[in-house]
């Protein structure tokens, strides 16, 4: 929240001609499952889950205060869950496929996702230099895509067992703590409590009005799956064989 701070206020200062805030879809709050989530026009940093979900709510409330007290040109990203080649970090997603295809994922919560190519994305944030509207913000994000299509995907692109139990988040839950850290590959346990909410969670983004405004375009999931597990190969993350080989 401070680094967002100190950036803002030293572009109002320098009369900067266009800032960008790189968001989040985490920092909006929740609509019933069956409800389209679409920008924002205030946030509720204590109705929102997970602290980077709070704090990003409150530092995209501190951009759009500064547009309209100080003048600021600045115009808000919110970007649905990260995915794509080139992770070098191993973030969520990325970590979530490796799991799977070292088969140390022996069940699935029923849930979604929803994750943005990064390489659509940057194109959307480039895009919003030029085009965005001054005090306007712009969810990107891709289709929603069920857990079970998820295991179909990754399975096809690297010939990894496809999990068959899709358990239900109470289901999940009621599991004893060691058992449900193992059924996700021994992973911390509140993180993999975050990680079932996230998939759990109403993820049915709206990007119409960045398609309109920004020209912005998603490749398929199905493509993203590929090349990320493509690339995994090439670090040598993945172990097991191809299955085009």
């Amino acid at each position: 929240m401070t680094g967002t701070k100190n950036i803002v206020d030293m572009c109002a200062t320098k009369q900067v001609k266009k800032l960008v805030y790189v968001s989040s879809t985490g920092a909006i709050l929740e609509a019933p499952h069956g409800q389209v989530i679409r920008e924002p026009e205030v946030f509720f940093p204590d109705q929102v889950v997970g602290y980077y979900a709070k704090t990003k709510a409150i530092a995209t409330q501190y951009v759009l205060e500064a547009v309209r007290g100080k003048d600021l040109d600045a115009s808000i990203i919110y970007p649905s869950g990260i995915s794509g080649p080139d992770d070098s970090a191993f973030g969520p997603f990325t970590s979530f496929v490796i799991r799977y295809c070292q088969e140390q994922m022996p069940v699935g919560v029923e849930g979604s996702f929803n994750a943005v190519d990064v390489r659509d994305l940057a194109d959307g944030v480039i895009a919003c230099t030029e085009q965005g509207r001054k005090g306007e913000g712009y969810i990107l994000s891709n289709e929603m895509v069920a857990m079970r299509r998820m295991f179909d995907l990754i399975s096809e692109a690297s010939g990894a067992k496809r999990v068959e139990t899709i358990l239900t988040p109470e289901q999940m839950q009621a599991m004893p703590q060691h058992r449900f850290a193992q059924s996700e590959g021994g992973a911390n346990l509140e993180a993999l409590k975050f990680e079932i909410y996230n998939l759990t969670r109403n993820n049915q983004f709206s990007s119409e009005k960045a398609r309109q405004e920004l020209d912005f375009r998603t490749r398929p999931f199905q493509e993203t799956i590929a090349d990320t597990v493509e690339w995994l190969r090439s670090e040598g993350k993945l172990t097991i064989a191809s299955p085009n080989k």
